[in-house]
């Protein structure tokens, strides 16, 4: 006795219809593997690896940090961009031992943006992905800290158990921007954060050239040697607020923590919008060009020595 069997042939999906039927798919990471910095003239002769990261997507924002999408790295510091108003979330990772000491990085040559300058212990940008993007000041926060934890990783070598989430202090916000050269720039709104950790490196050499700790006057002496490079957002920080959040770093930094108004400087040459959390405000000068910042009227933007 024989038996027949019937075998009917289902007609394989085509990418239209998996669209149709599953309406909640997101074709943003297709569209932009297909369009890969790997394959851009842009990008031609920069490192590989550096060239890889271009493909990571930053949160691109409103001016009041609102995120309104996101886009490549790549996409959001090419100048010819920021110069329309493109705007994205990142952060800066001041980290101190217990010495009080700011551990600096000097970023690599391989760097597409400001190669070979000194900066802050790590400076990124929180991702376009859910743990990391958030809407309401408190997920951003929180969306900040965990991308400087994978960062300080990435850049440093630092683990993740030497600086877990809840030893990040968050100052403010600012939204400033810089060239760093013809082709590519900064325009960021970015989170400052502070932790206290001794903590042991294995540093990435195609991050970082070079580290070095060093006390609040030293810093200061490096400055004034004039024989270093930095980077504008670091030196910006410096030239306003740094050294006095520094002097209170073991006591009464808990009075700087968590502003909810957006520190600004929005041009080149610009007034500095200083508004702080009970809208007392106080108004300086910056000029920002090629990596450097010249701060030209100095202050101490603080409640005390604006006269609140």
């Amino acid at each position: 006795m024989s038996t027949t069997t019937t075998v009917t042939q289902t007609e394989q999906p085509s990418a239209q219809n998996i669209l149709r039927l599953f309406p909640e798919i997101n074709t943003q990471l297709a569209e932009q593997t297909a369009n890969s910095a790997t394959r851009d003239a842009d990008l031609a002769g920069y490192d590989e690896e550096q060239i890889r990261l271009m493909d990571e997507v930053c949160i691109v924002l409103d001016e009041n940090d609102m995120p309104i999408g996101s886009a490549s790295k790549k996409v959001c510091h090419l100048m010819e961009n920021i110069n329309k108003g493109l705007l994205h979330r990142a952060f800066s990772c001041f980290l101190f031992d217990s010495q009080n000491r700011l551990l600096l990085q000097q970023r690599a040559t391989e760097k597409i943006t400001f190669p070979d300058l000194w900066t802050n212990t790590c400076c990124s940008h929180p991702l376009g992905i859910p743990t990391e993007t958030g809407s309401t000041l408190e997920a951003a926060v929180a969306g900040a800290k965990r991308a400087a934890q994978r960062k300080l990783d990435h850049e440093l070598g630092i683990k993740p158990e030497q600086v877990p989430l809840d030893m990040f202090q968050f100052l403010t916000r600012i939204h400033y921007k810089a060239p760093s050269d013809g082709k590519w720039g900064e325009h960021e709104i970015d989170y400052i954060l502070f932790i206290k950790a001794d903590v042991d490196l294995n540093v990435n050499p195609n991050e970082v050239q070079d580290t070095k700790y060093v006390t609040s006057d030293q810093l200061k002496q490096m400055f004034t040697e004039g024989k270093l490079q930095f980077t504008p957002w670091f030196k910006l920080i410096c030239d306003t607020m740094m050294f006095e959040w520094w002097d209170h770093l073991n006591d009464g930094l808990e009075n700087y923590m968590n502003e909810e108004q957006i520190r600004r400087i929005t041009s080149s040459t610009t007034e500095m919008n200083l508004q702080l959390g009970k809208k007392e405000q106080c108004v300086g000068m910056a000029s920002i060009s090629k990596g450097k910042v010249d701060y030209q009227h100095g202050a101490s933007y603080t409640k005390h020595r604006c006269g609140h």
